[in-house]
């Protein structure tokens, strides 16, 4: 996956929105292994990935219908966004292991 910017976690978080409490965990371990995947396809083929983009984490997330970004004062979006961050330390420490 290319390198995480602000604005990475901005849409990841606002596409988590979209989904159920429920099935945000499996969600954003969705979107981060699209940006992964488009990434290597990126660098393997010099073209975009014609579904996941160009293997940000925007990229992928903005294949989806985003929501209006929230303030932090919506609980729910500070959910959102703490699960983003989580859950790329999570997949930068197995990455590390691999």
């Amino acid at each position: 996956m290319r390198p995480v910017l602000h604005g990475d976690v901005v849409s990841a978080a606002r596409a988590l929105l979209t989904v159920p409490e429920t099935a945000r965990a499996e969600f954003c371990a969705t979107l981060i292994q699209r940006a992964d995947m488009a990434d290597k396809h990126c660098r393997q083929t010099g073209q975009v990935h014609v579904m996941w983009g160009n293997g940000s984490l925007m990229a992928a997330a903005r294949t989806h219908r985003l929501p209006s970004e929230p303030s932090f004062e919506d609980d729910t979006y500070c959910s959102c966004f703490e699960m983003v961050l989580q859950m790329l330390v999570n997949w930068r420490v197995s990455q590390r292991r691999n």
